[in-house]
């Protein structure tokens, strides 16, 4: 992905462009010391991805750039030293907020969700999820997106994002408006909070007008609903059929395997959402049990490579899952690979130690002295 600098200070183009060639796959186009310039480069090269802009510069400022090229597909993330305009800053569709020092950890999280973003654009949705024409279909794994056959939304501010998310959770059900600004506002002061509200609503209604579906967002006594006709949502398509798989019996592999490529990521993505926090860990358990299925159901068809891939993803989502290390283990036995589990079982007691200071269960212990025993006995 190409990304591009603009920063009055020439410092900052040499901190980022150090941060970035850390990051693989990131390509700085250009670095600019005002927006003008950035803007003539930017209308010569439709193909940058990624704009890490400062707030305050002389001239135009970051936030009025971060305006003119909202229309376009490139992504901005806002590099700043003043805290204060965080609240500012919302009110564009930016997709982030840094605050100098820049730290790499939180530059690498930007850059990596916008790459996912212009990944999920450029490909088609799964084809369980393939819209009829002009039907909605509404993403919210791994990201906050809807679309129809008119295109896709293209969000006026992250708050509007989140709104939709928030009436998606409970879509028909009328929302009290002071449950919202708990929800979403919470932390202002309550003449802020309502008016953050009013404006968050209009934006939400503006986003999605172009698409012909401005009154989908529906205001009933001091409150507001979400009331879509037969949209097509990823999370609700994926637990339906997920759960269906799981209680049948598990016996198509195939369809398995392509239920899985529909969980594209967690719930709303990286948003993080406080009140969406319970939901999130439902749909992350249920996502979980089910690949624990699936890689089983692999492991006994001989389809290693397969299972092995689904389990290392599950590992990597959370590498102290014991049950995940029972079914990496059986595969590492199953395929004769004495110091591959051997290394596996040895590198989770140390992870143990380390971050929680205990000791792995009997029963994994004694998973392990049984699996090094069967591996003796095969030779």
């Amino acid at each position: 992905m190409k990304v591009i600098l603009v920063d009055d200070e020439p410092t900052m183009h040499l901190i980022l462009r150090k941060m970035l060639a850390k990051l693989p796959g990131v390509q700085v186009a250009g670095a600019f010391t005002d927006t003008k310039s950035a803007a003539m480069f930017l209308r010569e090269n439709d193909d940058i991805g990624l704009a890490l802009v400062d707030i305050s510069m002389p001239g135009e400022s970051g936030m009025a750039f971060a305006a003119e090229v909202e229309a376009s597909a490139m992504q901005v993330v806002f590099v700043t030293s003043h805290k204060e305009f965080a609240l500012h800053a919302y009110e564009l569709s930016v997709l982030d907020y840094l605050v100098k020092p820049v730290a790499q950890d939180r530059l690498q999280r930007a850059v990596n969700r916008a790459m996912a973003n212009r990944r999920s654009l450029s490909q088609p949705p799964p084809a369980s999820l393939s819209p009829d024409a002009g039907r909605i279909v509404v993403t919210a794994l791994g990201d906050v997106s809807v679309s129809n056959g008119t295109g896709r939304v293209k969000w006026i501010s992250r708050k509007c994002a989140e709104l939709f998310a928030y009436l998606l959770m409970y879509r028909g059900k009328r929302i009290p408006r002071s449950r919202l600004i708990a929800d979403i506002f919470g932390g202002m002061y309550q003449a802020n909070a309502e008016s953050y509200l009013n404006t968050t609503v209009y934006q939400l209604r503006k986003s999605l007008e172009p698409l012909g579906m401005r009154d989908v967002v529906r205001s009933e006594n001091d409150g507001y609903a979400l009331e879509l006709q037969d949209p097509l949502v990823d999370c609700l398509a994926f637990e339906r059929q997920a759960e269906q798989w799981l209680s049948s019996g598990a016996d198509s592999v195939e369809q398995a395997l392509q239920i899985e490529r529909m969980y594209a990521g967690d719930l709303f993505g990286d948003k993080a959402y406080v009140w969406a926090v319970h939901e999130t860990a439902r749909y992350a358990e249920l996502y979980a049990s089910f690949v624990k299925r699936l890689a089983e159901a692999l492991i006994a068809s001989r389809d290693m490579t397969a299972a092995l891939r689904l389990l290392l993803k599950l590992n990597e989502r959370n590498p102290l899952d014991e049950s995940v290390m029972r079914l990496l283990m059986t595969l590492r036995e199953q395929t004769g690979d004495k110091k591959g589990l051997t290394a596996l079982y040895t590198d989770y007691v140390r992870l143990l130690s380390r971050e929680l200071g205990i000791r792995p269960s009997e029963e994994l212990i004694h998973l392990y002295d049984a699996l090094i025993s069967r591996l003796a006995d095969k030779k």
